[in-house]
């Protein structure tokens, strides 16, 4: 199975639901990608470091710099965009939209909001991936 998640600056919601899911299905391909991709947010590492996901080596990529042959046969293409507009999603994939707030947003006033933002992003993520792989019956 290959899964790809996207939001526009691939910094928050599309690196936790890619750690998430690389634990969750290690049998997967899972990648992420922005549109318009900046960097790896140093908040997302923390909060997937307190569940035992070490995200650190994961990087902001553009989805046009997939590789090919991972985009060929994807098997799901789920977006994360909630108040901006989403990337354009790869033809033949499923599709599946997941709209969550940017966690990265500025409205964070503390350290410590900022990061109850990202852990608020990382559960509801959890929640989803696992309704999932339910459906799925892996």
């Amino acid at each position: 199975m290959k899964i790809l998640f996207m939001c526009v600056a691939n910094s928050a919601r599309s690196q936790l639901a890619e750690g998430l899911a690389r634990n969750l299905f290690p049998q997967a391909e899972i990648q992420s990608a922005g549109s318009l991709p900046g960097k790896l947010n140093p908040h997302a590492v923390k909060v997937m470091q307190e569940i035992g996901i070490d995200i650190s080596e994961q990087y902001a990529k553009s989805v046009n710099g997939l590789s090919p042959k991972f985009t060929r046969g994807l098997d799901y293409v789920i977006t994360l965009c909630a108040e901006e507009v989403c990337p354009v999603t790869i033809a033949g994939a499923k599709k599946l939209h997941w709209p969550l707030p940017d966690p990265a947003s500025k409205d964070a006033i503390s350290v410590d909001a900022s990061l109850a933002k990202f852990r608020e992003a990382r559960e509801a993520i959890s929640e989803k991936l696992a309704t999932l792989k339910n459906e799925l019956r892996l």
